[in-house]
């Protein structure tokens, strides 16, 4: 696992995250054919760096967080688009509530029917890149619980890559730890002693919308070779 780091926090903003990460990652030498996939929404500017200095080309797994009932920004689950969909659990949170599928059902529902949006949005509902046999570089703006990016990777290892990379600009090291046995490698370039919100770690953290999405896309399509 590569999580030197280097104290540079913080970060300006994604687009600089992304090419401290690409920067990084070059390092590596990674195995080629590379694909680099990106958690939407913050995640697909930081991804937008990291595909272009890699030439490789840009997809989306698309993942919604699923709240406690009556505490909705408390994640139980999360669920990433497949076939089927790949939903994970957090165990202790699960268990203490004492939840029932039956208590999420609605939030589920509701969570698959945002990534079938975003799937037309943002790649006007063509299918997901192949991956398997393939370098598959996993990127988003940074990493809290986790809860997200686990969902994602347990949906992307289904589809059989050669090797699954983990890649981040900040995440607390137990995080970190914790999804160390869902890869192959990851890296992140910073591991704050506190750690609170990716937010904090950025001068500028606006939110992502579908139109900024969709120009990240666009700009690392255009890097790509014929």
């Amino acid at each position: 696992m590569d999580t030197r780091t280097s104290h540079g926090l913080p970060f300006s903003d994604r687009a600089q995250a992304g090419r401290r990460l690409a920067a990084r990652l070059l390092e590596l030498k990674l195995a080629e054919p590379i694909t680099v996939v990106a958690l939407p929404r913050g995640g697909v500017p930081v991804a937008a760096e990291v595909a272009r200095a890699l030439h490789a080309p840009l997809d989306l797994v698309l993942v919604r967080k699923i709240g406690m009932p009556g505490q909705r920004e408390l994640a139980v689950a999360a669920i990433a688009d497949g076939n089927p969909p790949c939903m994970v659990i957090e165990p202790s949170l699960w268990r203490d509530a004492a939840l029932q599928d039956h208590d999420i059902a609605g939030q589920r529902q509701q969570a698959l029917i945002e990534n079938d949006r975003r799937r037309a949005v943002y790649l006007h509902g063509r299918a997901p890149l192949p991956l398997e046999g393939r370098t598959v570089v996993v990127v988003d703006d940074g990493i809290a619980t986790g809860t997200s990016v686990r969902a994602a990777l347990k949906a992307l290892r289904a589809r059989h890559p050669a090797r699954l990379v983990l890649a981040v600009p900040v995440a607390p090291a137990d995080t970190l730890a914790s999804l160390r046995g869902e890869v192959d490698q990851i890296v992140c370039l910073e591991q704050p002693a506190i750690f609170r919100a990716v937010g904090e770690h950025y001068v500028e953290f606006d939110q992502v919308d579908d139109a900024g999405v969709l120009a990240a896309l666009a700009d690392a399509q255009a890097s790509v070779p014929a």
